[in-house]
């Protein structure tokens, strides 16, 4: 590295930084900027700041690490201040004495990640803390920093004992895990191996941060006696500890209370009512948790996020070939053919080939068979949102039970709010399935047979013989209530539209609104009031991406890491129509994102409507334009509108009350942005 990661004049000795953390952060970052460390350094205090607001970084001792990655940082840079007036940053031991503001360059390379967890790791050793009290000068600091962070030949690796002689120690293996992979990761690791070495057990861990990691052997696998998840986002390989007992937390915990988890860890060795890791994942809804732990709400969440996430594809691959079938067709390649069931594009691409063209020649059959490809894309949506709940819930086991239940959802005519609840029946089943106690020689089929067998069975005989009526009744009614809103006002119409379409970003609510649009194109006597209906929900659908992105350009401070980062793509999804693009936002701080996008989406959606905007895709976003019968520009206008206002909205109401302070904040799952 071309700079050394810290020097003198990146180092504060008992000095009065300010009363608060933003206070302590600024000065600190000024430090960085002073130095050519940053080229501005507002950049890296509103990283900073935003990561304190969703997760204070105050450890145990006096400790501070705030830490961010920012655009404007030229290289990987510590300052430090020796505080003569302890500031808190919400460590429960209290303030904070010793402060480290770690910045990284937003394409920090490997090297640079080793180096600053490397000083991660010697921060949760006391003697190192208690150097860096007792030294006289920024010299004296410099060196003690250093020499921590500055890699130590290895050692020769000692004999390998013999595997017929165990040391009859418990053996336990951890995980650990932070959503920026640049401290937490490490501390928290280096904090259980020194609790292991305190109570005298086996101890591994694999660090799955940003400075790489190195798997645990297969040997190691099969000698774990229990092993610990401290993460705060998804364990890698979790399928390769089935069956072994689990702690399981967020990573903060291991940091906090190392000592108590090891216990918990020995305790569940020996315990045959522990919980454990299931055969293929072992996602367990019903844990109990500790400090920044999953609970029921959490695994719910999750589950759900994964489902969309995995269903996003089929909806945008599929819209957009449908779109793109009107655009060489024509829009009665979507009407249906006579009695045949079928609508003219799937029968124009069963019945002719490029040696048997249509009437319409080669355009009529190469955009038939894009509707038709699109078209059976669309129709795996509900399929893969069940298939993929459940398989958050139960891994693989669960796919066979989840997938069927979203087909079931489809059959009965429950559509998306089937498929939800389907998925997570599906995911339920099929964990207690895997729970079930059975001899050994039936083990190996448990998985592969026993899982999907009995979890379909009882899964598909639930959806059927208890639930097709009800949840068909549900999902018709929410249909037949917008239906029934034809005619009335469409401004109102429009704004009940749009409230839909916001409300749960992709969910139920927003799917039922979505699939009344598309079965009035659908409908033979398709004209401009449907046309209307389909371009407000589009346009509704769009705005929640749209403003959060624009929200995150115009005030970055006020939002985490990931979701600067998840602002970025959320442009791109939002012009897609691709609503799911803000549930990261949303599932982080939902009382005040959900409500501004709502009030967004309502002024979209009555002012389409109000305009009169129409539109005969049913997906695509700005990329099916040509399909507004030259409306166009009124469908922007709605759209711009409306982003502008949810934008201000949820930037207003950020800063009315600070979010709670949560570890589970950083982690709301990019995967759900497609």
């Amino acid at each position: 590295m071309s700079d050394p990661i810290i020097a003198p004049s990146l180092v504060l000795l008992d000095a009065d930084a300010g009363a608060d953390t933003e206070a302590v952060v600024r000065t600190l970052a000024a430090l960085v900027g002073d130095a050519g460390r940053s080229t501005d350094p507002s950049d890296l205090i509103a990283g900073a700041l935003a990561r304190e607001a969703s997760s204070p970084t105050g450890l145990p001792g006096g400790i501070a690490i705030p830490h961010a990655r920012a655009e404007s940082v030229t290289s990987a840079t510590l300052a430090m201040a020796r505080l003569s007036r302890p500031v808190d940053f919400g460590a429960k031991d209290g303030p904070a004495d010793i402060v480290f503001l770690i910045a990284a360059p937003a394409g920090a390379g490997s090297e640079h990640m080793k180096v600053l967890s490397a000083l991660a790791r010697a921060l949760v050793r006391p003697e190192f803390v208690q150097s860096l009290r007792d030294a006289p000068d920024d010299t004296t600091i410099v060196e003690l920093v250093t020499d921590a962070v500055t890699p130590k030949p290895a050692a020769p690796a000692p004999a390998p004992e013999p595997a017929s002689e165990p040391t009859g120690k418990t053996s336990i293996l951890a995980i650990t895990a932070c959503p920026t992979g640049i401290a937490h990761t490490y501390m928290a690791a280096d904090a259980l191996k020194l609790a292991a070495e305190r109570a005298d057990v086996d101890f591994a861990v694999e660090t799955q941060g940003s400075s790489g990691t190195t798997p645990f052997t297969a040997a190691q696998l099969s000698a774990a006696d229990a092993v610990i998840f401290a993460t705060d986002v998804g364990v890698k390989g979790r399928e390769r500890f089935a069956g072994k007992p689990v702690i399981e937390s967020g990573v903060k915990r291991a940091i906090n209370e190392p000592d108590t988890m090891i216990g918990e860890a020995v305790a569940a060795s020996t315990d045959p009512h522990a919980r454990r890791v299931a055969a293929g994942d072992g996602a367990d809804a019903t844990s109990e948790t500790n400090d920044g732990g999953i609970g029921i709400g959490g695994r719910l969440k999750q589950a759900l996020l994964t489902g969309v996430s995995y269903m996003i594809p089929f909806v945008a691959a599929g819209g957009l070939l449908i779109a793109l079938g009107f655009l060489i067709a024509g829009y009665e390649i979507g009407n249906s053919h006579g009695d045949s069931g079928l609508s003219n594009g799937a029968y124009v691409a069963l019945n002719n080939t490029l040696w048997d063209l249509p009437p319409g020649g080669l355009a009529e059959y190469i955009g038939g068979v894009s509707f038709a490809v699109g078209g059976a894309a669309m129709g795996l949506m509900v399929a893969v949102l069940a298939g993929y709940i459940s398989y958050a819930i139960a891994d693989r086991p669960g796919l066979a039970p989840g997938f069927t239940a979203g087909v079931i959802a489809v059959t009965v005519g429950s559509g998306f709010i089937g498929g939800v609840v389907g998925g997570l029946i599906a995911g339920v089943v099929a964990l207690w399935v895997s729970k079930l106690p059975l001899p050994q020689w039936a083990r190996g089929l448990q998985p592969v047979v026993i899982i999907p067998l009995l979890g379909t069975l009882i899964t598909g005989a639930i959806m059927y013989m208890l639930l097709a009526g009800p949840l068909s009744w549900v999902n018709t009614s929410l249909e037949d209530a917008l239906n029934s809103m034809s005619g009335s006002s469409k401004v109102i119409l429009g704004i009940v539209i749009g409230l839909m379409m916001c409300f749960d970003l992709g969910g139920p609510v927003n799917k039922a609104a979505y699939a009344v649009g598309v079965a009035g194109l659908a409908a033979a006597d398709a004209g401009a009031g449907q046309w209307q209906f389909m371009a407000a929900v589009m346009a509704a659908g769009m705005v929640p991406p749209l403003a959060l992105a624009l929200a995150t350009t115009l005030r970055p401070s006020l939002f985490t890491e990931p979701e600067r980062e998840n602002g970025k793509a959320a442009w791109l999804l939002g012009a897609s129509f691709i609503s799911e693009g803000a549930i990261p936002f949303a599932a982080a701080d939902p009382l005040r994102v959900i409500p501004s996008m709502m009030l967004g989406g309502a002024v979209t959606g009555g002012l389409s409507m109000a305009l009169g905007a129409e539109l005969r895709a049913p997906h695509g976003g700005v990329f099916v334009l040509f399909a507004m019968n030259g409306t166009w520009w009124k469908f922007l206008i709605a759209i711009l509108v409306g982003m502008v206002v949810s934008a201000f909205a949820v930037i207003a109401a950020k800063q009315i009350k600070p979010r709670a302070t949560d570890d589970a904040a950083d982690t709301a799952p990019a995967a759900a942005t497609a």
